[in-house]
């Protein structure tokens, strides 16, 4: 097994999360989703279902109204399934059987290529409003930010693994890891949401574990921040293109580095690193 498949976990466990999120948020009769394979839509996850029609259901691009979105790339909704006129029919069968009424889609988009659909439903006539819409699209945006960060992810350590088959590419390939475990401290920075902004972080310290091993007990302890700063700075990035890669100010980045420095009881920048990256703290 590849260090890739170790690390990540399955797409459909986060997916599967969102979709309970939707049901108990939105309060919705139906809540439900799949992910894109090959093209296609697999319906497989469910809240509040009564049959079986929908489960591992093939939703075909243009076909029906999660093939719409797939297709546009773009939300959409019908008060009433059974008689809408922007969508096909080639699924009313097993959404009848569900009594499902009134229905959205949203797609979620990462790198401009559909990889899942969510959905909220109603038995009731009533369209779902707007409200409902933004709440599914929040979710949505969510999932593919963690989809975004899981493919970053084996992005790193597919790398990690070729330097392992080719030495002579090794310190071109070290250098891109450590671009990408920068980057991925950047968007932990800026993420606005502290669930999110945790888990990122929790990915940084995996990878970092995964390339430099585990800290030895009497390491430094470097706080995130300081960390996000010496990661950019280990790049060879001035204060300048640290501060704007972080969103905070060229002060701010100095008080961090100098913290940083410091701790690691190191005299310059450079030394600071490579500290950094004898006791595991950098990759």
């Amino acid at each position: 097994m590849t260090h890739t498949a170790l690390l990540r976990p399955r797409d459909s466990d986060a997916l599967r999360a969102e979709i309970r999120w939707v049901a108990n948020t939105t309060g919705v009769s139906v809540a439900l989703g799949g992910e894109v394979h090959s093209e296609a839509l697999l319906l497989s996850e469910f809240v509040g279902t009564l049959t079986n029609r929908l489960r591992g259901l093939v939703i075909a691009r243009a076909s029906g109204l999660g093939g719409l979105v797939l297709d546009s790339g773009r939300p959409a909704s019908v008060a009433d399934y059974r008689t809408a006129t922007s969508i096909t029919h080639d699924y009313d069968a097993p959404v009848s059987e569900e009594g499902i009424r009134s229905m959205l889609a949203v797609p979620v988009i990462v790198d401009r290529c559909p990889r899942a659909v969510l959905y909220a439903a109603a038995r009731s006539g009533s369209p779902l409003g707007d409200r409902t819409m933004e709440l599914v699209v929040q979710a949505s945006r969510r999932l593919a930010t963690e989809i975004t960060i899981r493919d970053a992810v084996d992005q790193r350590v597919r790398m990690l693994e070729l330097t392992t088959q080719s030495a002579a590419n090794a310190p071109t390939v070290a250098e891109e890891l450590r671009d990408i475990h920068a980057e991925l401290r950047g968007m932990a920075s800026c993420a606005e949401d502290d669930r999110l902004r945790g888990r990122l972080h929790a990915v940084c310290a995996r990878l970092t574990h995964v390339l430099a091993g585990e800290p030895p007990p009497d390491s430094p302890r470097l706080s995130r921040r300081e960390l996000d700063v010496l990661s950019h700075i280990a790049l060879g990035c001035t204060n300048q293109e640290a501060a704007q890669r972080l969103s905070l100010g060229p002060e701010t980045v100095k008080s961090y580095l100098r913290n940083a420095m410091t701790k690691l009881d190191a005299h310059t920048r450079h030394e600071a690193v490579v500290t950094a990256r004898r006791h595991g703290l950098l990759p």
